[in-house]
């Protein structure tokens, strides 16, 4: 392929996995992730003459998705009180600013809320403990380091539909785990 060339007739096969996966760690909603990258898709296509291919393919998709999260986000939180942030990513391809997105404004946060996400974030890292130790590391990997699908499979000597069954069930047994120790 050409570096100025785009091929969208590959994207689904080439993209859509890693670009969910990208997704469900930051919105935590499977319906509202594949709507996302739904739609990354079709701004993908609606804007193909702006492609300059100064990025891959990959990284172009990527920047249109930040907006649709972002996006997402802002509709979200335009009823609730807000604050500006500055955002810090860092990606296979890239390393630096990418956003500045409305987020609740976490300065009125009691000293009860703090406690209480503490007391949370000490569960949650409970919980990823009781996983069996495969599924921990490629849990881990994938959706807290962002380490990408081919990575993984091919360090643990997998296929990609397996890793994503471990993910399942390692989401499915902290669910069960924070619901039961938590909740």
């Amino acid at each position: 392929m050409e570096a100025n060339s785009i091929n969208p007739e590959k994207w689904v096969d080439r993209y859509a996995d890693y670009l969910f996966n990208y997704t469900i760690v930051r919105v935590n909603d499977r319906e509202m992730a594949n709507d996302l990258v739904s739609e990354t898709f079709l701004a993908g296509l609606n804007s193909m003459k702006n492609f300059k291919g100064e990025a891959s393919e990959r990284t172009w998709l990527i920047s249109i998705l930040k907006r649709k999260i972002i996006d997402h986000y802002r509709r979200n939180n335009s009823q609730k009180g807000q604050a500006e942030v500055k955002m810090q990513f860092r990606d296979s391809d890239n390393e630096g600013d990418w956003l500045e997105e409305r987020v609740a404004d976490l300065s009125h946060m009691t000293a009860e809320d703090e406690m209480e996400n503490h007391e949370l974030g000490l569960a949650i890292l409970d919980c990823v403990d009781q996983l069996n130790e495969k599924q921990a590391a490629i849990f881990k990997m994938k959706t807290i380091d962002g380490v990408d699908t081919e990575t993984i499979c091919n360090e643990f000597e997998i296929s990609p539909s397996n890793l994503w069954v471990i993910i399942h069930r390692a989401r499915t047994s902290l669910a069960k785990c924070l619901e039961k120790n938590w909740f």
